[in-house]
């Protein structure tokens, strides 16, 4: 346990944010909009660090003809300050296209699109980011016996930095999940391998002739349409447990469940009422698929079968149960979950599209994590400000940007929330502050309206 010196600490920020993915940038864009706002001595200081050399979110998956599933205007600052200049419709104006997007009638972008606004945003605000920059170490600071800050040790190739911190916000993101037991490797890759790796089978020789996707939603789908598109002498094997894809439910009242409001009801709720929204609206997000690239799909498979020139099959009701790799191929076992019959099919490369896991909430907080609080499950208690609860030791605050689904519902790892979440927890942070240190001006969060 370190005990702060003024002889020898390191500069103390307001807030520093691990990670610079879309959750991170809205929360500099965020302070940046306030402080703006404010005088120097009421603005919020705060730093981000980011393992990746530049701003980057699920590049594998950035498909040409992939559109968002979530509307332009849940960009990352439209719902807490529609007047922002940070906007997805800003942007479009200073590439001069806002006019031909609008005429397109659509508030589904390409992801590319919505990726390169990211990009421009970020760009915005990269005086508050170091890239290239991994956090190696978090150690708690102790101001007579409280633990008032946090050390934020960084790496970027031999250079070692340290940060103090008032508060910590940890916006990591999310990481590929594989099945127990299956590695990644240059044959057996997840959904997010796909572009990094593709290239590398155009040059292949012999060519590809068989690929197996395994999986039911969105990223599987996609997948499957991607490799049948560009390699048109491959067969593609799309492997489910499903008779079918199912269709996301984007109706106006199911999409209630990624309302602000929604946040609210489900932070009160009981566990089982959690549970059972859940249950309910899973089919929001979870392992569906968009309906029109179902039917593209399924007129897809339907043509190949009239014309006799089948490369689209769909393995359903089925499981792969073994993938293993010769010199050559990814010897692949489908296992029919009805008659439990198996069939071996050689493929090229085996597709997994199982998905992402939330990181460890606490794994970067050593000694810190010790003064955070666990529900009977082992969860992270996470109060509804996302800030995580902690014994009355610990001052420094830690909030989270993901892994708080279990406490505040289906948008935890989602956009459709990000922009007022950065409010609330800004929020937060000026007003815990205040409250340590009483007598400075009130402000508000744009579009939140608070007392800051």
């Amino acid at each position: 346990m370190s005990q702060a010196s003024p002889d020898d600490a390191p500069p103390v920020h307001d807030l520093i944010g691990i990670g610079f993915g879309p959750s991170n940038v809205a929360m500099a864009i965020a302070l940046t909009e306030r402080n703006s706002r404010v005088g120097r001595q009421q603005a919020v200081t705060a730093h981000f660090f980011e393992s990746q050399p530049r701003f980057g979110w699920h590049r594998g998956m950035l498909i040409d003809d992939a559109t968002m599933q979530v509307s332009f205007l849940k960009d990352l600052v439209t719902l807490r300050n529609p007047s922002s200049e940070f906007s997805f419709l800003c942007y479009l104006q200073s590439q001069g296209r806002l006019i031909d997007f609008v005429n397109g009638k659509s508030l589904f972008p390409l992801r590319v699109e919505f990726h390169a606004y990211f990009e421009w945003a970020a760009a915005q605000v990269d005086d508050m980011v170091s890239y290239g920059h991994e956090v190696i170490d978090v150690r708690p600071v102790e101001v007579d016996g409280v633990v008032e800050y946090v050390d934020v040790t960084s790496r970027s190739g031999s250079d070692v930095v340290v940060h103090r911190a008032r508060n910590l916000v940890i916006g990591t993101g999310l990481r590929p999940q594989m099945p127990e037991g299956v590695k990644r490797s240059e044959r057996i890759w997840h959904t997010s391998d796909l572009l990094a790796r593709v290239d590398g089978l155009e040059s292949a020789q012999p060519k590809p002739t068989r690929f197996v996707v395994v999986g039911a939603g969105q990223s599987a789908a996609e997948n499957v349409a991607y490799l049948h598109r560009r390699f048109p002498d491959a067969e593609v094997c799309a492997v489910f447990s499903r008779y079918g894809y199912s269709p996301a439910d984007d109706s106006g009242f199911a999409n209630r469940i990624f309302d602000p409001d929604a946040v609210d009801a489900y932070f009160t709720a009981p566990d089982e009422t959690k549970r059972r929204l859940m249950d309910y609206h899973g089919n929001t997000n979870y392992a569906v698929v968009d309906i029109d690239l179902i039917d593209d799909l399924y007129r897809t498979a339907y043509q190949e079968k009239v014309l006799g020139t089948e490369r689209l099959r769909f393995l359903n009701v089925s499981r792969v149960t073994d993938a293993v790799e010769t010199p050559d191929t990814v010897r692949t076992t489908v296992e029919s979950l009805v008659t439990g019959e198996r069939t071996t099919l050689d493929a090229d490369v085996v597709v997994y599209a199982t998905g992402y896991l939330p990181p460890d909430a606490l794994g970067l907080l050593g000694d810190v994590a010790e003064h955070c609080r666990r529900d009977d499950q082992g969860r992270v208690r996470v109060e509804r400000d996302y800030r995580v609860a902690a014994d009355p030791a610990l001052r420094c605050g830690i909030y989270l940007q993901g892994g708080t689904e279990h406490t505040h519902g289906i948008t935890s790892s989602l956009l459709s929330n990000t922009a007022i979440r950065v409010g609330e927890i800004l929020e937060s942070v000026v007003e815990r502050g205040q409250k340590e240190a009483p007598g400075r001006p009130h402000d508000t969060v744009d579009g939140v309206g608070a007392p800051l």
